[in-house]
């Protein structure tokens, strides 16, 4: 399917050089003399690197069916990742490699979002905020205030995030699984 850079809109995946880019911003530009051309900015979902494009007006290229299915995080065994399908209740097996770094916050009945392109993993998505039990952290000294630093917590996936010194073994804290910090203790 053909897109011309006239049909360019935030968020419109399109395939460039046999690579899957999401069009992060673009700029119509007419000039006096010769003919216009759009400026764009694009992140490659394979690498998430960004790069600047110039297009002649009316260029084009092929649109990439980017799908995207909700998936649940089942178990992890030796070196894979196990999902369920929440539509057909296909089990689908990830490794390490295609999950990515999420791998660290995905603990069992997690919701997650898969985006495939052509058979291809581009990324694998958890609610932005998930509650975990702190399995390991130092003891806060006595006095300690909320406002008076912070230590490492290992939490129940085995991450490291960084919390107050208030916080303890036990505890159920919010973590923010895109970066990866402490938001606060669970209610």
């Amino acid at each position: 399917m053909g897109i011309s850079t006239a049909d360019f809109k935030t968020g419109l995946t399109i395939e460039y050089e046999g690579k899957v880019f999401q069009v992060l911003d673009f700029q119509h530009v007419k000039p006096g003399k010769g003919g216009a051309f759009v400026r764009s900015r694009l992140r490659n979902l394979q690498n998430n690197a960004t790069i600047e494009k110039t297009w002649r007006a009316g260029d084009s290229m092929d649109a990439a069916i980017v799908e995207r299915r909700n998936v649940e995080f089942l178990y992890r065994d030796d070196a894979d990742f196990h999902f369920m399908d929440m539509e057909d209740f296909e089990q689908l097996i990830l490794t390490k490699d295609q999950i990515g770094d999420v791998a660290k916050f995905l603990k069992e009945n997690t919701p997650v979002q898969l985006s495939t392109w052509k058979d291809a993993v581009l990324s694998v998505e958890p609610p932005q905020t998930l509650e975990f039990t702190v399995t390991q952290t130092d003891p806060g000294l006595k006095g300690d205030t909320a406002q008076g630093g912070s230590k490492p917590a290992t939490i129940e996936t085995g991450a490291v995030v960084t919390v107050p010194l208030f916080v303890n073994e036990g505890d159920v804290i919010r973590v923010d699984t895109r970066s990866g910090a402490y938001l606060e203790r669970a209610k």
